[in-house]
This record gives structure tokens, sequence and C-alpha cells, in this order.
């Protein structure tokens, strides 16, 4: 409860006047008990100054760097506010696949590796400095030398400023760039005075110091407390009358304290409430929910090195004794939807052509007897991140199902850095089942997920192939040249590239390396007295963009 005393005191430090509405009432007067003979008119009393239109949101999401170019954490949830690419990536289902940002248009070369952008004019940053094609250059050539997500540019051969508008783009291979410079980490632009001061001092950025394009910046940071964003009033998309002039956010990690603030009314906005708590609001005509698809999904890697999971065979058979809706309800309580491959719904390439394993016990059997192996008669040692409380939920409900079949599991849990420690050892003694939470830092899943899980190296095949992610240690020629050629053609003919994608986690299934268990969903509460939400599954850490966002009342 310290917290919301603390929150409490917050607010009145802020304004006694401060609302989610704003603007100040005036004063009842009584009417008099009797009527007399001379009538005296009540003074009038003036209106109280009208206090900032302010948004209180209790949120989750700490901060572990201002740093925009080596951000690749959970403050994406402010940066997002404070910061611009050149294109956002829209939802799916919109009518455009992309918004101009900082770019008003593009054109690409027919064979994809040249793109031009024609920057939006007049547009500044926090600091006053003015946005141009140098600031990009700057910017997107820092991200690719040392950004937390470095790798997405690992596509770009050059970026060149034409003129003070215009940027040139030179890739390497053909990719779909604009998902690349709408990703959620480093594709910031930020002002070339910032990233000057920063590299003279390494403690720049410590502080909370805002130097992007977006609508909101940093007026005040207490660590682990609070922080206060308020208007950049030079943004280039303007400010209409009731837009929120400031976002105070506490940092609640509690979920059970985050209710309490909401339904006492201390908060407009909240991250999440308990998973046992979503149906009360559901059923509560105050509140607006909704359970919303997500790019997070969960897979069982099968260490392919080691017998009989060596077998595709056997590990088919593991894949129809998963019970995956058991594992939706009670691993997510019901938030989930069991994936097609590695690439979650609503993200290309995804594929509703993707096949899918049935929970089949029979079957399961079955094909352990075609495979030699009759009744089970093995062990497996399974290990899950320790921290993470959906694969403690639902862990032991493989090795409930896998027991049915004569397989006996043996769990382990770990922090996820000796999870991934073991995993990088010797394959021969590593974990038998590795359970991973998996995202694509853009949303490219066949660029990221489908890569960097699966590519394997026909160089070095006994170890974690060409990626650090192929926790299966799984080689497949054909899988590689498929995987090449949908890559090639993502720059140039995207629904080419979509069926080469899906024609390659088609082998996947096929092969089983993993088992694709379910993408998860995320789940909203917004009072009705807030407008204007719109969810963007391209970007997972950014529940709220807070300029679209209006009191309803």
């Amino acid at each position: 409860m310290k917290r919301i005393t603390l929150f409490l005191s917050l607010l009145v430090a802020l304004s006694l006047a401060l609302s989610a509405c704003g603007g100040g009432t005036s004063a009842e007067t009584e009417a008099p008990a009797e009527a007399t003979e001379s009538v005296t008119e009540a003074p009038v009393t003036e209106e109280a100054p009208a206090g900032p239109v302010v948004l209180k949101y209790a949120s989750s999401a700490n901060i572990t760097t201002w740093d925009p170019i080596a951000s690749f954490s959970t403050e994406a949830a402010y940066m997002a506010n404070m910061y611009e690419q050149l294109v956002r990536v829209n939802p799916p289902g919109s009518a455009e696949p992309f918004t101009p940002l900082l770019a008003e248009s593009w054109t690409k070369s027919d064979d994809g590796l040249v793109w031009t952008f024609k920057l939006r004019p007049g547009v500044k940053f926090h600091d006053g400095e003015t946005m141009n094609a140098d600031a990009v250059v700057k910017s997107i050539m820092l991200a690719k030398e040392k950004a937390g997500a470095s790798f997405i540019w690992l596509p770009l051969e050059n970026v060149e400023a034409v003129d003070d508008l215009t940027v040139k783009f030179t890739l390497a291979w053909a990719q779909p760039l604009e998902l690349i410079l709408g990703s959620e980490y480093a594709a910031y632009i930020i002002s070339p005075k910032a990233l000057d001061a920063a590299a003279a001092d390494e403690n720049f950025w410590t502080s909370g110091v805002s130097a992007g394009t977006g609508p909101y910046m940093i007026e005040s940071y207490t660590p682990d407390q609070e922080l206060v964003l308020t208007q950049f009033p030079d943004y280039w998309g303007g400010w209409e009358a009731g837009q929120y002039e400031k976002v105070l956010v506490t940092f609640v990690p509690e979920a059970t304290t985050r209710q309490q603030l909401l339904e006492g009314g201390e908060v407009d906005l909240v991250t999440t409430v308990p998973a046992d708590s979503f149906a009360s609001f559901q059923s509560n005509p105050d509140y607006f929910t909704s359970l919303e698809p997500a790019l997070f999904n969960y897979t069982a890697f099968f260490n392919t090195l080691k017998a009989p999971l060596d077998d595709p065979k056997v590990r088919v058979a593991l894949s129809y004794a998963i019970p995956y809706e058991d594992i939706i309800a009670i691993g997510a309580s019901g938030r989930g939807m069991q994936s097609r491959g590695p690439v979650p719904a609503g993200v290309f390439p995804y594929s509703e052509d993707v096949p899918q394993y049935t929970y089949d016990i029979e079957k399961a059997k079955e094909l352990l007897k075609e495979a030699g192996h009759e009744g089970g008669g093995f062990s497996l040692k399974l290990t899950y991140a320790s921290e993470n409380s959906t694969e403690e939920a639902f862990a032991p409900l493989i090795k409930d199902s896998f027991a049915q079949v004569g397989v006996d599991v043996t769990i382990e849990a770990l922090e996820f850095t000796q999870q991934w420690e073991l995993a990088k050892s010797d394959p021969a003694n590593a974990q038998d089942i590795f359970l991973l939470l998996y995202w694509p830092t853009y949303s490219d899943a066949g660029a990221d997920n489908m890569w960097s899980m699966f590519y394997g190296n026909p160089a070095n095949p006994g170890n974690l192939n060409a990626t650090k992610f192929n926790l299966s240690y799984w080689m497949n020629e054909d899988y590689n040249a498929l995987m090449d050629e949908a890559s090639t053609l993502s720059g140039t003919d995207v629904e080419a590239s979509r069926a080469k994608y899906a024609e390659a986690q088609t082998l996947l299934v096929n092969e089983a390396p993993a088992a694709f268990l379910f993408d998860t969903m995320v789940a909203f509460v917004i009072p009705n007295h807030v407008s204007g939400f719109q969810y963007n599954l391209n970007y997972p850490d950014v529940r709220f963009w807070f300029y679209d966002l209006r009191p309803a009342n």
C-alpha cells in the first residue's frame, strides 16, 4: 500500500485540479432557507483555472535505459511516444499497410535493393534541432553499429543523404525495408546534437533525456517510482483541444495493486490486471475490455542431436501427445490460440495453410511403435525458465501426457540464463526439451523467428547452427533453400515470398524439430472515460499510444 500512498502524494504535488477530464467547476451555493424581503444575490464565484489534462497510468513496464539506440526492453512503452521512425507498421486488416511518419513517401527499385525516402519538412526534435536527411543517416548508421537490436540492419549496405530531405538506402539483399524501418527497436530517428553529446558523455541519457520528434517528451523521471511526460509543443502532427497534456506514469509491478488503483479511480489506465479478475471487468459496463492476439508464442524445442529425438517419427509422435487446448486453458488462462509453426497469427508471413497437430494419444502410441519404441520406454529432461509462471503452469501437463505414451519426463526449472547456458553447452549433454517464449524484433517473423530458430549451418551442425536461437540444433538443407528463396522474394514479391515461407513452415511441422504450442493473447481493461484506444500487435511493448487517446467526458 505504500505505493498507493506515494502515488496519491504525487497527484497532489502536480495540482489539486488535475483530473483525467481536466478543468475546474464553479462552487455551488445553497439556496437560502427562507425568503426575505430584501434578497441579496449570492456573490459570483470565479471559476477555478483549469488544470492540465492528465492521463494517469499505472504501469508494470520499467526503464532499463533512456538511450534510444541501446533500448531493447520494456521502456519501449514510453520511447514509442517520444521517438518516431520513418514509417509505422499498421495493424493487420488496415486499409494501408504503413503509416508515413518522418517519411512522407518512398519508392524502391525493381530488384528491391535501392529505396528512396522523401522526408517530412519542418519537423523539429525536442531539443530544437531540425530533422533532416543527415539526422536520419546518423541515427540509422549508429543503430547498425551498436543498437541493442542492431541485427535488424544486417541487410543494409549503405544509407546516404541525397539532399536535405531525401535519403537513399542500399541493401545487400532484397528485404521489405518498411518493416525494418518501422521496428519497435533500433529504428528511431534521434537528434544528432543529442547523439554527439551522448558520445562525449556516457551518462548523458541516465537522468531521462528525450531527443526525438514524437508528441511527448520527458518532464521528470524518478527511477522505480514515476515518470511525467508532457506535450512537445512543436510536434509536427499538431495538437487538438482536449488531448492529454501530461502523462503521469507510476511504476507498479504488482497486478493486484494496479487493479485497486484502477477500480478506485486513482488511475485511468493499467498495463494489465490479474488474469482471474478479467472476467469481472468484462461484465462491468463501466469498462471496455478486449482480448487481442500478440506477437509472442511458446515453442518446445526437441534436441534433434540426441536419441531418440534424432528420429523425426519420434518427434512427430510426441507432437501428437501434447495437450494443446489444456496448455492454453491452464497455462495461459485461456488467452491463446494454438500455433501454426513459429509465426504468430497476424504477423508476416503467417499462413492458414500451415498444418497443426491435434492431441491424439493413440496416434502418438502408434507412431512410437513404428519408430521402434512401443510403449515408450525412454526418459527426457525438460527445462523451462523459472521466472516464467506460464511455463511453470503448463510444463506438468506435458509430463503427465507423455507418461500416457510411456515416456518419462523430468522437469527442471532454471533461471533463463542457466537454461540458456545449458543449451549452449555440448548438445549431447543439453536438455532434451527446451521451453521458450519468443517474439520477433520487428514485424517479419520470416526474417526473425523462422530464421533465428531453425535456419541451419551445414558447416557446423553440431553447435547452435547459424543462429544462437536454434535450440533444436536442427539442420535441413531443403528448409534452408526455401528460406533463402523466400527471404529474397520478400523485398520484391510479397505474396510469392509468403507462399515459400508457408512451404518452409509446413516442412518444419512435418519434421517437428520443435512442438509449436500457442500464440499468446493480451488483455486490455480500459475505463469508459478514456477514448481513442487502438491496439497494434506490431509493437508488443507499446500498449498505448498516448497521442491517440482522449478524455471521453
